[in-house]
């Protein structure tokens, strides 16, 4: 065993579940922001036991809501909405109002799965060069976020009408009391919340909206234990909790949006009122595929993390992970080749399926099996080999990689009902603070810079390119997994592109190396998406380095700050574990 391994283990053994507490009133908030070094950062997951139900979401006050409405009589479908508008208020520069979704639902009387589809949408005048400039080549970064450009339409409030008319138990309007009241009454800034905003200073206080809320007079930003008021929010509560999303999406508050995208003065968008009045969200089966006896299901295109997640799990299925465990740097190996097979596939295939044809083949065991003989050998797969495969088609079509840009900003949350319902959702608004741009309290996402910002490679379409109604690729990876029918783990994470590969290795941490779900969110990560091997900056994943450059990787020392927050359901209770890199937490009765 490598001393890097051993390290690994040591790290995973220390972690346990912590006792589970009952947690205040949302309206006692103040005392759950203990000083981050009582609370954050610890190294061990947050973790809770519940017999009946239970809440995991990224800050205490969201869990703490959620967890009200279900004590209230309230089924997961009716905490959903409480969770959300209260992430959208106390973890603003992750998720909201003004961003787009994907939920994976289990309903307990059917014991069956759908998931609901509130990803973005590209405005009807958008065409394939939104993201180019006069020149014809891809515009920075930051140069398309900030500002109209980057807007699509947002999903998240039509989200939370469909679900709570489906499934909802409790009066809509009771739903946005937890928010509204933080609105009015004040939070205190958390330590994520503070050090984001400083992070970003430099684009954050050039909005006029984001620098009047997020900074003072003076322009020096809030810091951690300030209280925040937003009465702006509360106003859009009060008028979403009166009139449903029809207050989002027509009437004053939709002028208000069209108006801070088109007149942005340096880099105006192309949204529409007829734009959002045409949103609206799509139910599409579940994506599943086999892992060592369970069934692990997502959501498919637009999103690319069910497809990717069992493509890797796929070609992993013929090796023997439980055998080699954590400490073995071949188990990596295998891990990280896999994850670079199925990212090449996803870079040339995935986009939504509303607009282009996915290759039916690409979770096809003799496909995936192909791919895995790639695995077989001594050391990392080279770079000319690890590129997109040819899965079979209904109809084939010619495809170019396209230009991969997407970066984290985004919360997870899993909720179980007394019912035995199941929310597993993945928010977000895209890059941190997303396009900078503030409307009625909520920020504006830039998911349209998910699209890919070259539409076309040597004369063909990329797949990801930007269409009118189209809504970008994305790699939210909100996970439920299946055993005889019966769910045993959800989970998710934030992360961009890295979401794929924390969620995977959590899956082969839970069900290969029989981690306990506190101890797989706190592993240390170590993840290859293109070919330099990632490790987790500051853990002792960095100890993992020579073992991994003598099988023939670059390896980086990186920041990987997941948000993984999952359930897993042991001898007859619901544990659930938050992350501790950062502020989440488990309530449950």
């Amino acid at each position: 065993m490598s001393r890097g391994a051993a390290a690994i283990r040591a790290m995973i053994a220390a972690a346990a579940i912590a006792a589970a507490t009952v947690s205040p009133a949302w309206a006692q908030q103040a005392s759950d922001l203990v000083a981050p070094e009582q609370a954050f950062g610890t190294g061990t997951a947050r973790s809770a036991t519940a017999t009946r139900q239970i809440v995991v979401a990224a800050h205490p006050l969201a869990a703490d809501a959620g967890l009200e409405i279900l004590r209230a009589g309230g089924s997961a479908a009716d905490a959903v909405v409480a969770v959300q508008t209260v992430l959208g208020l106390v973890e603003p520069q992750s998720s909201g109002l003004g961003g787009g979704a994907f939920l994976v639902w289990y309903d307990a009387a059917s014991r069956t799965l759908t998931t609901f589809d509130a990803r973005e949408t590209a405005p009807a005048q958008a065409t394939p060069d939104l993201f180019r400039d006069d020149a014809g080549k891809p515009l920075p970064f930051f140069d398309a976020v900030v500002g109209g450009r980057s807007v699509g339409v947002p999903g998240v409030p039509r989200l939370l009408e469909t679900i709570h008319r489906r499934y909802g138990q409790r009066p809509w309007p009771s739903l946005f009391a937890p928010a509204l009241n933080l609105a009015e009454q004040g939070f205190k800034v958390s330590p994520r919340l503070a050090a984001s905003i400083a992070e970003d200073a430099g684009r954050l206080d050039g909005q006029p909206s984001t620098r009047a809320y997020f900074f003072h007079a003076d322009r020096t930003p809030l810091t951690a234990g300030e209280t925040l008021r937003s009465p702006d929010y509360a106003q859009t509560l009060r008028a979403l909790a009166s009139t449903g999303a029809a207050a989002f999406y027509q009437g004053p508050l939709a002028a208000r949006i069209v108006d801070a995208v088109r007149s942005h003065p340096a880099n105006p968008g192309l949204l529409s009122a007829s734009d959002l009045e045409a949103y609206r969200v799509k139910e599409r089966p579940a994506l599943c595929a086999p892992y060592r006896g369970y069934d692990v299901c997502g959501m498919g295109p637009p999103s690319s993390g069910a497809t990717a997640i069992g493509q890797i799990l796929g070609m992993l299925q013929p090796f023997d992970l439980a055998a080699l465990g954590p400490d073995d740097p071949t188990s990596w190996r295998l891990i990280g080749d896999a994850t670079r097979l199925a990212f090449a596939d996803r870079e040339r295939y995935l986009a939504d399926s509303d607009f282009v044809s996915i290759p039916k083949g690409l979770l096809d065991p003799s496909y995936l099996a192909s791919r895995s003989s790639l695995l077989r050998r001594p050391t990392a797969i080279g770079k000319d080999e690890a590129t997109a495969g040819e899965p079979p088609w209904d109809k084939a079509e010619l495809r170019r990689d396209g230009m991969p840009l997407d970066l984290p900003s985004t919360s997870h949350f899993v909720i179980v009902d007394a019912a035995g319902n199941v929310a597993s959702m993945t928010s977000s608004i895209e890059n941190a603070f997303g396009a900078r741009l503030m409307v009625g309290g909520f920020l504006l996402n830039n998911q349209l810079t998910d699209f890919s910002f070259s539409p076309v490679a040597d004369g063909t379409n990329v797949a990801n390119r930007v269409e009118p109604g189209k809504r970008p690729r994305s790699s939210m990876s909100p996970t439920i997994v299946l055993k005889d029918g019966r769910p045993a783990f959800a989970l998710g994470s934030p992360g961009g592109s890295n979401i794929i590969p924390y969620v995977t290795a959590t899956l082969v941490g839970l069900i290969d190396w029989g981690m306990s779900l506190p101890e797989a969110v706190a592993m240390p990560h170590l993840v290859n998406r293109f070919g330099v091997y990632d490790l987790e900056a500051g853990t002792s994943a960095e100890d993992m380095a020579g073992d991994l450059e003598a099988l023939g990787y670059a390896v980086s020392g990186k920041d990987l700050n997941s948000g993984l927050h999952g359930t897993a359901w042991v001898d007859g209770s619901i544990v659930g574990a938050a992350d501790p890199r950062r502020e989440g937490i488990a309530r449950g009765d």
